[in-house]
């Protein structure tokens, strides 16, 4: 499997500025993409300067946020409007909230259980959100992580078809196992937007589907270099450098190279 390479090179910028004349969907995770991850994810915002670029680049060409968060909250963090945005690692999506409210009704056993397991995990530093259409168990403030993580480990090591459990930065996720991921999520945008190709940046494992799903000539980008096994073909080396990236997408698009 090829490595990644990073994206702010020549050939980077020349594979950007080739795939702009396409007129793509450009998609974008929200933590540790388009705001950095932090301690408390209360207090995680998209930055003014980013959230200007990003409207900028919205007048352009469509425009996604596909996030783990919950729709509403997302919404809330970013600092503009873009044309699309989808929570819950691809399972809510305005466009259907029929489907979002059936994803979370299957999560409803694993609510019972959390709840009788409540004083075990708060007693391990486990935070539980619960985010309607999935759940998220963080240990990210935990005083012991790895406890932490084998206590959620072994609360979630029976099997159950019903429901897909996949990790993250110091948290674990389960959503039903019929709602889409954020492949599925993306392709459906992309198809949504009337384009035939799409930019897509993101940096953790609920990502990873997008980048291994995405067709050769898609543009996928993960913010990080922190996973060798990436299928993303192309990294930048945090959030700081997708302002970067953001400002030469708007340089090329403003003189009318697409």
């Amino acid at each position: 499997m090829p490595r990644m390479r990073h994206l702010l090179t020549h050939d980077g910028l020349a594979a950007v500025d080739a795939l702009l004349q396409r007129r793509p969907l450009l998609a974008f995770d929200f933590d540790g993409t388009l705001a950095p991850i932090v301690a408390q994810p209360d207090k995680a915002r998209v930055g003014p300067g980013i959230a200007r670029r990003l409207a900028a680049l919205a007048e352009w060409l469509p425009l996604a946020v596909v996030s783990g968060r919950a729709l509403a909250d997302v919404r809330a963090r970013l600092g503009f409007t873009p044309q699309y945005v989808v929570g819950n690692h691809g399972a809510e999506d305005a466009a259907d909230a029929r489907a979002a409210a059936a994803h979370a009704q299957r999560l409803d056993a694993l609510r019972d259980r959390l709840a009788r397991d409540a004083p075990a995990l708060g007693g391990a530093g486990v935070v539980v959100e619960d985010k309607g259409a999935s759940i998220a168990l963080h240990y990210r403030t935990a005083r012991d992580r790895a406890a932490a993580a084998a206590l959620i480990d072994g609360m979630l090591a029976a099997p159950d078809p019903a429901l897909r459990v996949f990790g993250g930065k110091m948290v674990v996720n389960v959503m039903a196992a019929d709602a889409p991921d954020k492949a599925k999520s993306v392709c459906g945008l992309v198809a949504r937007a009337g384009c035939d190709s799409a930019l897509f940046a993101g940096d953790d494992v609920n990502d990873e589907p997008v980048f291994a799903a995405a067709p050769s000539d898609w543009l996928t980008v993960r913010v990080g270099r922190d996973d060798p096994h990436s299928r993303a073909r192309w990294f930048l080396d945090g959030t700081a450098e997708v302002p970067v990236l953001l400002e030469r997408m708007l340089a090329t698009l403003q003189r009318g190279a697409v």
